[in-house]
């Protein structure tokens, strides 16, 4: 008796791997992830959006206050914000 690892262990066996055609999965060897229930990502995007909201007003007031430098930047933000929002709703991920 020695208490060294088995050299040859079995393999795990997972119930889904097997469901799921090997031309469907990732490099890794995962199937693909499934995607968000709706309300979630409704939830997820009613967040984006009123982060786009706050960004904007910042945009507004820096802007008016002589900040062109940020007001630019909380634009952008607002932008990226808006398309990660829409991203959300449209690939569910």
């Amino acid at each position: 008796m020695t208490d060294q690892p088995d050299p040859h262990p079995e393999p795990a066996t997972d119930p889904l791997a097997e469901a799921i055609p090997a031309g469907v999965r990732d490099a890794a060897g995962e199937p693909p992830p499934r995607p968000r229930p709706i309300v979630e990502r409704i939830g997820l995007a009613g967040i984006a959006l009123l982060l786009a909201t706050l960004f904007a007003l910042m945009s507004i007031a820096a802007f008016a206050g002589g900040e062109v430098f940020l007001a630019v930047m909380s634009g952008i933000g607002c932008l990226m914000v808006v398309w990660v929002g829409a991203l959300t709703v449209v690939r569910g991920r």
